[in-house]
């Protein structure tokens, strides 16, 4: 008669309604499982992990070993498995097994990581932007000079920044004159003192020419002060035309310089714009449109905020401009007149009126104390 294999035996297990092994039937289970082994292999832990629908019930079949010789096997013991849950702890699992309960799932902070953003994809957006809107700007800057291209023309501001760069160039010739006339006056003074140094050493050796050198001398002498005196008016004259014409209208042609570049973006993405309207409207030149508008929107804004800008700084600078010119032509007159007619005290006096203190040549520079 042919054995019974041990599946078939296995299979033919009962299983009461709790998951329990049947006592009766225990031990042919054991028999059946032994025999199923190859021979020399002891079995020193078996460990079924049964878990049922509702996940009330978990238990492990632990037995003892099984030696080669014929000898009764250990009662099966059915208790939770404390080992196995360390195990698959051990190993990392996503899975926690209590000792007495069921699986249950880590629970943890979910953490969604930001887009990180690639510097060189930002740098690359940029430098295509900016090829695309010089591209623009020389376009529109060779179709106006070719005269096929419209350019926005604001007569009257136009015409007070023409009348501001015209100025600037005559400003710009009268102090370079001015500066001109400053070191031939300071080389005239100079020698003046000089000769009034030499005619005083004459008087003093030459007892026959006594009152005649002495009164070269002190006529030298006399003019060199003057001199000194037109010198600091002019020098005074001459940094305030400086401080005009270099920083305050230098700062308003900056700010028209800006206003002409906004003009120019105005104008080439309005050319853009007008050109897309002109084309076909379907399904691939409407979202180019409406991007086009929208370009045009900004750069409108832009070139509107320029424009005002520069009104306002021409209307300051022209305020500026006639309150320090007036001022300093007054001075300038007044010093030369004064000069030239030899009256002293009218040229001090001027000096005094315009608040211009003169250096006594050869004196140390004052401390810190005095200039406070």
């Amino acid at each position: 008669m042919a054995q019974e294999s041990p599946k078939n035996a296995a299979a033919e297990i009962p299983v009461t309604s709790n998951g329990q092994l049947e006592d009766s039937h225990e031990y042919s289970f054991n028999r059946n499982l032994k025999c199923s082994l190859p021979v020399g292999l002891e079995l020193s832990e078996t460990k079924i992990t049964s878990h049922g629908f509702d996940g009330a019930k978990e238990g492990v079949v632990e037995a003892g070993q099984f030696p080669s010789s014929s000898t009764s096997p250990k009662s099966s013991i059915i208790s939770p498995s404390s080992a196995a849950a360390g195990r698959l702890a051990g190993q990392g699992c996503d899975l926690i097994i209590p000792t007495g309960g069921r699986a249950q799932q880590k629970s943890g902070p979910v953490v969604l990581a930001d887009e990180v953003k690639n510097p060189a994809m930002e740098k690359l957006e940029l430098v295509r932007k900016w090829s695309l809107n010089t591209y623009k700007c020389t376009r529109q800057i060779i179709s106006e000079k070719l005269g096929r291209g419209s350019r926005t023309v604001d007569l009257e501001l136009e015409a007070q920044i023409d009348i501001l760069k015209d100025n600037k160039k005559k400003y710009e010739n009268i102090l370079r004159l001015a500066q001109t006339l400053s070191t031939q006056l300071f080389q005239m003074v100079h020698t003046q003192r000089q000769l009034g140094d030499a005619f005083a050493d004459l008087s003093l050796k030459s007892l026959e020419l006594h009152e005649e050198f002495g009164y070269n001398a002190d006529t030298q002498k006399l003019l060199a002060k003057n001199g000194e005196t037109l010198l600091g008016a002019i020098n005074f004259f001459i940094a305030s035309v400086n401080t005009l014409v270099n920083k305050t209208i230098e700062d308003t042609l900056l700010t028209v310089k800006q206003y002409e570049s906004a003009r120019i973006e105005y104008d080439a993405y309005r050319t853009d714009l007008e050109e897309l309207n002109l084309g076909p409207r379907d399904a691939n030149t409407l979202p180019r449109i409406e991007q086009s508008q929208q370009l045009f929107q900004v750069h409108k804004e832009k070139y509107d905020k320029m424009r005002n800008d520069v009104s306002i700084k021409l209307k300051f600078l022209e305020e500026n401009k006639v309150k320090v010119l007036h001022n300093q032509l007054v001075l300038f007159h007044n010093a030369i007149a004064a000069y030239f007619a030899g009256n002293q005290k009218q040229l001090e006096q001027t000096l005094k009126q315009f608040h211009i203190k003169l250096k006594t040549p050869g004196a140390d520079a004052p401390s810190w104390l005095e200039e406070q």
